[in-house]
């Protein structure tokens, strides 16, 4: 089944789906405008892929003629994706992208960004049934993945090239019907010719909503893995269960995350999920990890004791089985395992002030590692074991610091507007990832329901690049995810 793939040639017929992650993302194939050429579609399970083949005389004017893969919804939305012309083509203003739009008709009102194949992109749309198109140019050219959403009739056009942070470069504000056909699209611009797209991490996000100030009840979940080198994400598990955190085991067959206070393995190979068992420690929160010899599982439960109830440290084996407590105070949230297995360093709050401390892995007593003013956050050893690299908020926006494991030699590793938390350094030594949120949240803040990126960047220093865009935040990757390989990292996207 891995290699599967789908091959749809139709007009208003419905997609084929199965029972695979993503294939049934857009359940309607349709030619706008009856084409000469009709389009097709192949779906690629492996890959998560869709390779899209349209023609039409042009999307323009008074009325359309393409491609259109699609679904219906509504409210608001973020619909994003990676997408590239995979030929040389016939038409330099061949177009594709994302778009939103109020029916199947040909003359419909709508919203889309499109990239031609010269490279230049665009918001394109129609205010009205039968009016003319209009357009809205973005001073980029071929970017590598782009986003549109719709925010009630605003719509916003954010984009990423070589790399860099994703960036808002253009919007438009229209009024469409609450309920519009959103989707991909392939227009030829030469009614004799069929060319082809190809989309890949297409994510159709739909944000939470806020009512009276108060956040969202937790979102339902997808399990993702990213491939670093080639930037292809894959959901592995798609639920409506609220799950965070993933870690990735040292042997490489499992993942563990938590849900609901407890613990969970999801296995590789086959896909099944099975209760790790931690006897009485049952609210767990999303700070838990592997010890580099693959045996032992630190987690964090949170404990009612003394007339208050907060986070504990405890280990277990990493099959399961009675908690050891490590933590004599709380809160205390684990965060990194020592390569030698011998100390635990986590964050925690003593007199109002969170810092950075370690702890023998058999128990006893903390030592403090940070004295820093705020939130001092996240620490994770390096696989060398010479740095514990951890976040702080002492420069005035989040950023990712790193220190000896004495606590020695503070120095800071990001610097710039962006929130970036939890540096996770890679098995092989070579890279950091971490999240990053848009400055609009406040440093020390570490919410759901957000747009985040995960960046990269090298552990010797260079420019940080912005490998994938998401809706998440808190429970995305708060803890050490790398394959054991290095290739990939597990990590938690949430959409409502």
């Amino acid at each position: 089944m891995k290699n599967l793939t789908i091959v749809l040639m139709m007009t208003l017929f419905p997609l084929v789906t199965t029972a695979q992650p993503l294939s049934n993302l857009f359940p309607t194939a349709s030619d706008i405008g009856n084409p000469k050429l009709k389009g097709k579609v192949v779906y690629d399970q492996g890959s998560q892929t869709w390779l899209l083949e349209g023609a039409g005389y042009n999307m323009w004017n008074k009325r359309d003629e393409f491609f259109f893969l699609s679904r219906r919804l509504s409210g608001d939305a973020l619909l994003s994706a990676n997408l590239n012309f995979p030929e040389k083509g016939v038409e330099p203003h061949r177009k594709a992208g994302l778009m939103f739009r109020a029916s199947l008709e040909e003359d419909a009102p709508y919203v889309n960004v499109a990239i031609h194949g010269d490279g230049l992109t665009s918001i394109q749309y129609r205010t009205e049934k039968g009016g003319e198109t209009r357009e809205l140019a973005a001073m980029v050219k071929s970017p590598e993945f782009v986003q549109l959403e719709k925010s009630g009739d605003t719509f916003i056009l954010r984009v990423i090239s070589s790399k860099t942070p994703l960036d808002e470069v253009a919007s438009v504000k229209l009024r469409l019907p609450e309920e519009v056909f959103a989707g991909i699209f392939i227009c030829s611009h030469n009614p004799d010719v069929l060319e082809k797209v190809r989309f890949s991490n297409v994510r159709l996000d739909i944000p939470a909503e806020m009512k009276g100030g108060e956040q969202a009840p937790p979102s339902p979940s997808r399990l993702e893995v990213l491939n670093v080198e080639t930037g292809l994400r894959e959901i592995l598990l798609e639920t409506t269960d609220h799950i965070e955190a993933p870690n990735w085991s040292r042997n490489g067959k499992f993942l563990i995350y938590n849900k609901e206070g407890k613990l969970y393995r999801f296995d590789l190979k086959n896909g099944k999920i099975s209760l790790i068992p931690t006897g009485f420690a049952d609210a767990n929160n999303n700070d838990h990890g592997i010890s580099f010899n693959g045996k032992t599982l630190a987690i964090s439960h949170h404990l009612q004791e003394n007339g208050q109830r907060h986070s504990i440290i405890y280990t277990v084996p990493v099959k399961g089985g009675n908690p050891v407590r490590i933590t004599s105070h709380g809160p205390s949230y684990w965060h990194g395992w020592s390569p030698d297995g011998k100390w635990l360093t986590y964050c925690a709050e003593r007199n109002g002030n969170y810092d950075v401390y370690k702890i023998p892995a058999s128990g006893g007593e903390e030592i403090r590692l940070t004295t820093a003013d705020g939130l001092d956050d996240g620490p994770e050893y390096s696989r060398d074991g010479k740095y514990i690299y951890f976040n702080s908020v002492r420069s005035g926006t989040m950023q990712i610091w790193r220190m000896k494991p004495d606590g020695s030699d503070q120095e800071q590793v990001t610097s710039d507007t962006y929130n970036n938390w939890f540096a996770h350094p890679s098995p092989d030594g070579q890279w950091l990832v971490f999240v990053s949120y848009f400055p609009d949240v406040p440093a020390g803040s570490h919410p759901r329901n957000q747009r985040v990126m995960i960046r990269k960047m090298a552990v010797a220093g260079g420019p940080v690049e912005t490998i994938a865009v998401l809706y998440g935040g808190q429970g995305t990757l708060n803890v050490p995810s790398w394959s054991p390989d290095s290739k990939k990292i597990a990590f938690v996207s949430y959409t409502y």
